[in-house]
């Protein structure tokens, strides 16, 4: 097995503080390089439509809907996990490329509604299989025994991560208590 660079710097941890028990940075460590690697290829794919990673994430999230490839702005926000004034930015820019349009939900007057328009679905439509490709490139380096368990592992992990009491909160002096 080959030594990489998250290697050597948990050994430097483990000589420097050999209280701290580093092991944790050697998965997590690898886990945010893949995500950055991988990410900025993708953001080099998705820039040949002219759009960002973010915005990619809300056409894909109005395509994944199906038709009528239309959503709330609260339920993109909860689905990609970002505030409103960030899905703001996104579809406003967006919306000045004619990827989506803003319309006043017909059920609620007080609420908008987001839609793919048909230059959005062709966009996502393109985009989203380029983006894959990136990321099979990738994952085609493992045998595929390898990348089922790896999903599977990181799906068990990602679980108990989210179902576990927020940790956040906790540190030296939750645990003077």
């Amino acid at each position: 097995m080959t030594s990489d660079a998250v290697d050597r710097i948990v050994e430097q941890w483990r000589r420097e503080r050999p209280d701290l028990r580093p092991e944790p940075m050697a998965v997590f460590g690898r886990i945010y390089r893949l995500a950055r690697i991988v990410g900025d290829a993708q953001e080099k794919v998705y820039a040949r439509w002219g759009i960002t990673r973010g915005e990619f994430d809300v056409l894909a999230a109005l395509r994944r809907a199906g038709i009528p490839y239309t959503l709330s702005p609260k339920a993109m926000t909860a689905t990609l996990m970002l505030t409103s004034g960030g899905m703001t930015g996104r579809l406003d820019k967006l919306e000045r490329a004619g990827l989506v349009t803003r319309s006043p939900d017909p059920a609620d007057r007080r609420a908008l509604q987001i839609t793919l328009t048909e230059s959005g679905k062709r966009v996502i439509e393109e985009a989203v299989g380029a983006g894959l490709e990136v990321q099979r490139r990738a994952l085609d380096r493992l045998p595929e025994a390898d990348r089922a368990r790896l999903g599977d592992l990181l799906r068990d992990l990602l679980a108990a991560v989210e179902t576990a009491p927020d940790e956040r909160d906790a540190g030296p002096a939750a645990d003077a208590a």
